[in-house]
Order: C-alpha cells, then sequence, then structure tokens
C-alpha cells in the first residue's frame, strides 16, 4: 500500500532508474552539482542479477564496460563477465561516488505540473522535479504469443527473463522459440547442459566471435561502427526495431553455429505459426533464416577484410566460413504428443510500459520519440534506449558518451531556467524601471 505523505519532496532532476544508464547520469549530475536524486523500484542494478540465468556472460569484451569516470580495472580486459561479475561491478560503481539512489521506490504516475516541471507519485509520496530522465530501459513486459495458450497444460512454459537454468524444467526436452541473443544463448546452455533442444530459428543475424585474429567487437569499434548516429545508418531510425547478433562470451567466447549444433542432435524448426490440438505448425523458413544470418556474419568480415587493406594493418589470413550443415527438408508440423518435450522457452521480446507516464512524448506503438534522448517535452529525457543515438547505446559501450550528452541539455535547461527567474525577479524590474527612467530624464542632446 503506499504511503501517505502530505509533505512534496523538491528536486532539480529526478532520474527514474537504477542501473548502468541512471547511474552514469548521476555521475554527471554529481559532478556539476545539480541537486537530483535516482528512485529505484527494486534494488540498484537488479536486473542484471535477477532477469539472467545462471551461466550468463556478457557479448561484449570486458574493455568496453567504461562508465563516467569509472572502467573496468580486472586482469581480463578482453574476456567476458558473468553475471554475478556484472551486477558486482555496477554495484561498485555506484558506490564509487556515492550515488543518490533511493532504492525501493517506485514510480506510479508522472505528469507534467500546472507551473512547470513534473509531478510524481511515488511509493514514498508526492515529489516535484524540473526536469526528469527515465533510465528504465525499453524491455519491460515479457512477450508471449497468445497462442501459447493452446499448448498442453503439462507443459512448462516461462519467458527468457525467467530462465535460470535446466534445472527449473522436468526431464524431457526442452522447446526454445527465438534465436535473438537471449533464445541462441539459452538453446546453448542447455544443449550444454545435456538436454535435447528444439530450437526455432527467427530472423536474428549473427556474428564471429573472433576474426583474423581479434575479436570482431575491437575491430567494429576502431573502425567507428559504434560511433554511426542513427541518423546515417540504412533504413534511418527504423534502424531502433532490428535484433542484435547472435554471439556468445562463455568459455572464453565463441561462435554460435546453428548449423553446428543440428550436427550435434539440436533440432531446427522455421518460424513458429501456431499450435491447433497440440499440434505444432511452423513455415518454412529455417534454411532461409540459416542463410541469411551467414550473410550478415560473412558482411562483417568482409568489412573488416577492406578496413584491413586500406589501413595496411598486418593480420593473419583467416579462411571464411563454410556451413557445416542444411535441412535436408522443412519440417512445418510437430505433434507434441510424439515428442519428449516438456518445457517451452519463449524468447521473442518485450514490450514497452510507459502508461504510468503522461506525456505527450509517445508514437502509435507507445516507444518514446526523442533526438538522442531529448523529446519534444521541455525537461523530459531518455537514457539506455536501445539505438538511442548509436549502436552500441542500449550497453556498456555508449551509455556514458550519451549520458553526457544529456547533462549537457540539463544544465543548459537549468542556465535558462535561471536566466528567465532573473529577468522577472521584483529586483531585476526595479532595476530596469530606474535605468529607463534616468535615461528619459537625460537632456535631448546626449540621446542618440
Amino acid at each position: 500500500m503506499t504511503e501517505n505523505h502530505s509533505a512534496i519532496e523538491n528536486y532539480s532532476v529526478i532520474v527514474i532508474g537504477g542501473g548502468q544508464a541512471g547511474l552514469s547520469i548521476s555521475w554527471h549530475l554529481t559532478q556539476r552539482g545539480i541537486d537530483h536524486v535516482v528512485l529505484e523500484r527494486d534494488t540498484i542494478a537488479h536486473e542484471w542479477k535477477d532477469s539472467r540465468w545462471d551461466n550468463f556472460t556478457l557479448v561484449t569484451p570486458n574493455w568496453q564496460c567504461a562508465l563516467p569516470g569509472y572502467s573496468y580495472d580486472g586482469d581480463d580486459p578482453d574476456g567476458f563477465m558473468q553475471r554475478d561479475e556484472v551486477y558486482a561491478f555496477v554495484r561498485r560503481y555506484a558506490e564509487s561516488f556515492d550515488a543518490p539512489v533511493r532504492e525501493h521506490v517506485s514510480v506510479e504516475r508522472a505528469l507534467q505540473g500546472s507551473n512547470g516541471g513534473f509531478d510524481l507519485q511515488t511509493s514514498a509520496g508526492p515529489m516535484h522535479a524540473d526536469q526528469i530522465v527515465v533510465a528504465v530501459g525499453g524491455y519491460h513486459i515479457p512477450t508471449i504469443p497468445r497462442f501459447a495458450e493452446k499448448l498442453p497444460r503439462n507443459i512448462v512454459q516461462i519467458h527468457s527473463s525467467e530462465y535460470r537454468g535446466s534445472h527449473q524444467f522436468p526431464d524431457g526436452d526442452v522447446l526454445v522459440v527465438g534465436t535473438g541473443q537471449s533464445g541462441a544463448q539459452i538453446a546453448e546452455d542447455l544443449h550444454l547442459d545435456g538436454r535435447r533442444v528444439h530450437l526455432v530459428a527467427g530472423t536474428a543475424p549473427r556474428v564471429a566471435r573472433f576474426y583474423r585474429g581479434r575479436d570482431c567487437v575491437a575491430w567494429l569499434h576502431d573502425m567507428g561502427v559504434y560511433d554511426v548516429s542513427i541518423e546515417d545508418q540504412p533504413g534511418g531510425v527504423g534502424k531502433r526495431e532490428n535484433t542484435n547478433h547472435y554471439v556468445t562470451g562463455r568459455d572464453g567466447g565463441r561462435d554460435i553455429d546453428l548449423r553446428a549444433f543440428a550436427t550435434e542432435g539440436m533440432q531446427l524448426y522455421g518460424r513458429l505459426l501456431g499450435v491447433e490440438d497440440g499440434v505444432l505448425q511452423f513455415a518454412p523458413s529455417l534454411e532461409a533464416s540459416l542463410d541469411a544470418a551467414d550473410r550478415v556474419a560473412e558482411s562483417i568480415k568482409d568489412n573488416i577484410d577492406a578496413y584491413i587493406e586500406r589501413e595496411g594493418i598486418s593480420a593473419p589470413a583467416e579462411d571464411r566460413y563454410v556451413p557445416v550443415w542444411r535441412p535436408e527438408s522443412e519440417t512445418t508440423e510437430l505433434d507434441l504428443a510424439t515428442t519428449d518435450i516438456t518445457a517451452v522457452v519463449w524468447s521473442v521480446g518485450f514490450r514497452t510500459d510507459y502508461r504510468w507516464l503522461k506525456v505527450g512524448a509517445f508514437d502509435g506503438e507507445g516507444h518514446p520519440t526523442h533526438n538522442r534522448g531529448v523529446t519534444s517535452v521541455p525537461g523530459l529525457y531518455f537514457l539506455g534506449l536501445p539505438w538511442q543515438h548509436t549502436w552500441g547505446s542500449g550497453r556498456f559501450a555508449s551509455v556514458a558518451r550519451d549520458a553526457a550528452f544529456l547533462a549537457d541539455q540539463i544544465g543548459l535547461e537549468i542556465s535558462a531556467a535561471q536566466s528567465r527567474n532573473s529577468a522577472q525577479s521584483p529586483n531585476s524590474a526595479q532595476s530596469q524601471n530606474s535605468a529607463q527612467s534616468l535615461h528619459s530624464a537625460q537632456p535631448q542632446s546626449q540621446m542618440v
């Protein structure tokens, strides 16, 4: 139950969300001496602990974990932190500058104030802020298709955000739906744990882990790929709908090759269309999906080759990938009664949920409309969104740069507000009137 508080807390800035994005903007505001608070409905960085599986590992190398005023300082910069290490890293970051985070405070409603700024109703009582930064990411409500209700009741169903390990399921096969980053890695996790996996392949692209002696992320970083703004990307802001490439940082990092999984007994299918009378129905799209993912991986290698050639870099040659498996035929139906499938992991994404934010800053699908996190609503900003400005915006790679940009905007707005208040103050008005009177009293010959 929400506590009843009569006093309204006032802040120059309220940051909503205590993950790496909210902490990054808090660091900048702290450095500038701007009064603010970070509201976190749970605990700092809890998503890293609560929404990742036991064997979760970053897919980006540790050297890319650089937040404002704080960088990875471990002994394995080219390695990949595991779930608990990432959680501890972000927690230490908050402690490094004594971030003003109030945990277990949820924002139930936020709207523009009648006299400017924003009025917030929180679990700790009413608050007011001149400006707010929404740093809650873009993944809020797990998506599960309606036809999931038609699956037999004895089959355990969870969303990928709830997956922790194969120990959650009864003995038997597991169906994983979706091959984005989470789906592909969860399928691998189950496969390595000895489970027979049935994997429904989507349209996600893939990327090689290493190529010509280096991590592909390192090559792309040097090439400036992570610095290209979304406006300069093919398709422009439509890029925000794209799925990330699947790869893994597990065991020091490696490719995720669905074809190789198939040679080891994993069952692959095309897009899942629905369920009727216990029969799964698939589109005959598997081979096309595998080929498309490989084309993307090879095109990235083409770009790396061109960069090496252009810059005259000495790098070892490497043979290109050769598909190790192709489906002999496309499975379009699978009767669950003839399988040992006892569980399903739905890895088909999330929906946004900003129903608590009562402002006109969203498109018809509920996504924020913004330019680098700055909205058309004065004083309202977003941070930590996928493709907010560049490819790296939704992860450690570029959140520091995005936070610095918004901190500049916040500082400019504060300066502008101070100037407006100064111009409207009684003393200022009196001084202007006195100056005008003195000017009017001067001899005509001295007036220009």
